[in-house]
């Protein structure tokens, strides 16, 4: 992978493969970390309103176009990014590119379209809690943090959304989706000389007729070490904005350890979802914690499936996972049971965190040389279709130390010790933090 820093400090990270699909992302570190408590939703709202229209081209053009040349296309906001992604012909590319540059850097933000816009993202807010995983996890956030942004759903509340001004999007675009925030990731047979071409091309057109848009005409405020005081209830409506405090969040703060129950009776069965907080590791200990997953909780040859779902039958599946994103980093295991072996199931995982932390023996060179065969077999493969491949280089770029880590971060390791991997385990299992839906 090559790292180019265009002008203007765009990041370009580019990948050479085979083929005649070319794949790309636009990333921008814009997500929902950057609002406030006045403007929750706001990022997820700006994604929506970008396609409505831009100063040359209208919703429908752009429907139109993006039709004749990508042939999938997509944007995501998440609480450290927002990503603009799709796939083209490689020839397509110029035009591809053109048109999704165009969407993300020159918006018209018109009043025509905007009402109906925000109706579509409270209609995407009411669907938001059918996932009774993805409703787990939320209701926990919600409960066991006071002043992380991940303690409100990304998409926001319906009062804010309803707020939410074109005037506050467009200055939320003007702050935050400025070229030095930028990074850009191609996957291409393309060469290299040819895709630095178009994307400097389409930033020479952009500035003929946009004020530079870096960070040195808009700044922006540090998420890091902010100490705010939001613990507004999600049930208290937004009256008025005006006559509210406006409230940042922090990036980071340990939940409430404890278990926390909502009681649903229109579900069978129940949910379980355990966090523990990450954000003290560093990198390497982060990476050594999903090989310590894979072998406890990471798939069905783990030992928390083997103990709990192959020899008793208490679960309907179990999963450990590292979220490693910006703002987030915590691991998480989730399960579904019944009502009648929660607490059992609770028994089983608690002795079998006692017993890992006193493991001896265990993490040896063979377990680490097959634990990393094992996660860069998965990356790899999960990275096979170039546009997944070209989203997570972005991602990476944005939320870690830099894009070519998603390709090597496994490799990295080296000389790994079990009283290394030990101390990751202690660092993570301290005070459990456990949220239940049941019926």
């Amino acid at each position: 992978m090559d790292k180019i820093f265009l002008k203007q400090g765009v990041r370009l990270l580019y990948e050479r493969v085979p083929g005649n699909i070319t794949s790309f992302t636009i990333g921008l570190e814009a997500g929902a970390n950057s609002e406030n408590s006045n403007n929750l939703g706001i990022a997820h709202a700006v994604e929506h309103m970008v396609f409505k229209g831009t100063h040359s081209k209208s919703e429908k053009e752009i429907n139109d176009i993006c039709n004749e040349y990508l042939g999938f296309h997509n944007a995501m906001t998440n609480y450290p990014y927002v990503v603009y992604y799709g796939s083209s012909l490689k020839e397509d590319f110029k035009n591809a590119f053109n048109i999704y540059f165009d969407i993300v850097f020159n918006p018209a933000f018109r009043e025509e379209g905007f009402k109906e816009e925000m109706a579509v993202i409270i209609e995407e807010l009411k669907e938001w809690s059918d996932d009774v995983v993805q409703h787990c996890e939320d209701f926990l956030f919600y409960e066991t943090f006071e002043k992380r942004r991940i303690k409100e759903l990304i998409i926001g509340r319906e009062e804010t959304i309803k707020a939410l001004t074109l005037e506050e999007i467009r200055e939320y675009h003007e702050k935050f989706y400025t070229l030095d925030n930028c990074v850009i990731s191609v996957v291409t047979s393309l060469d290299l000389s040819e895709v630095i071409e178009i994307i400097e091309g389409e930033i020479a057109s952009l500035n003929k007729t946009k004020p530079l848009l870096t960070h040195n005409t808009c700044e922006i405020e540090a998420l890091e070490g902010v100490k705010p005081s939001f613990t507004q209830r999600s049930s208290e409506r937004v009256s008025s904005r005006e006559s509210q405090e406006e409230k940042t969040f922090s990036l980071y703060e340990n939940p409430m350890a404890g278990v926390y129950i909502e009681e649903n009776l229109s579900i069978n069965g129940c949910k379980v979802q355990y966090i523990f907080p990450i954000h003290n590791l560093s990198e390497r200990e982060v990476t050594l914690l999903q090989l310590f997953n894979e072998y406890f909780a990471g798939g069905t040859s783990s030992l928390l499936y083997d103990e709990i779902r192959t020899k008793r039958g208490l679960v309907y599946d179990i999963q450990g996972k590292v979220k490693g994103e910006k703002g987030i980093k915590l691991y998480t295991i989730t399960l579904s049971t019944s009502k009648e072996n929660i607490d059992l199931v609770r028994e089983i995982i608690k002795e079998n965190i006692d017993k890992v932390k006193a493991l001896k023996g265990i993490f040896t060179e063979d377990f680490f040389k097959k634990y990393i065969k094992s996660q860069n077999l998965k990356r790899m493969l999960a990275l096979e279709k170039s546009i997944v491949l070209s989203m997570h280089l972005a991602v990476y770029e944005i939320m870690h130390s830099g894009g070519e880590l998603l390709l090597n971060e496994f490799y990295n390791l080296s000389n790994c010790t079990e009283e290394e991997i030990l101390s990751v385990i202690d660092k993570v299992f301290i005070k459990e933090t456990i949220g239940i839906i049941r019926n």
